[in-house]
């Protein structure tokens, strides 16, 4: 059987006296190297948005924030309600109001794991797809038309 107290009592005669005593690793030692590959082994959750159109080539904003042309992606921090803007010539402007949840590693107490003590990276990519809807250009005559009856509405009343 391996003790390190006669392991190091074996070798205190191949050192020299002026070196002092001998240590060999011990509980000590172990701990400090766990302690060591848990700081040096962080975790990292990387959390991404896409924003897909049909058809591409559209104008993106999320949270008044300009994030380019789709399809188009920008990371975030937080989870929660964000506004995107989508907007295209010849098409009708979309703004939608959608809900980012968390998922189960982003609770309390497991984001904790997750964000600090889990060896690995993490991603949480969303994907947002929007089907753009053509504009609806009205001739003038229907516009002047629609104004004339209203306002003959208005005086009739």
């Amino acid at each position: 059987m391996f003790h390190a107290r006669n392991f190091s009592q074996r070798l205190r005669h191949l050192v020299p006296r002026e070196m002092g005593c001998v240590r060999v690793p011990g509980r000590a030692f172990g701990i400090t190297i766990c302690l060591t590959m848990v700081f040096l082994s962080t975790g990292c959750v990387r959390r991404r948005m896409t924003v897909r159109t049909s058809p591409p080539g559209a104008t993106v904003s999320v949270d008044n924030q300009l994030i380019g042309t789709s399809p188009a992606a920008t990371s975030f921090v937080y989870y929660g309600t964000r506004e995107i803007r989508i907007e295209k010539d010849g098409f009708r402007t979309e703004t939608i109001r959608r809900k980012v949840k968390p998922p189960w590693y982003q609770w309390p107490v497991a984001e904790f794991v997750s964000e600090t003590l889990w060896p690995g990276e993490i991603r949480d990519e969303r994907i947002i797809d929007v089907e753009l809807v053509p504009q609806v250009i009205e001739s003038s005559e229907d516009v002047l038309n629609r104004a004339e009856h209203l306002r003959g509405q208005a005086i009739g009343s």
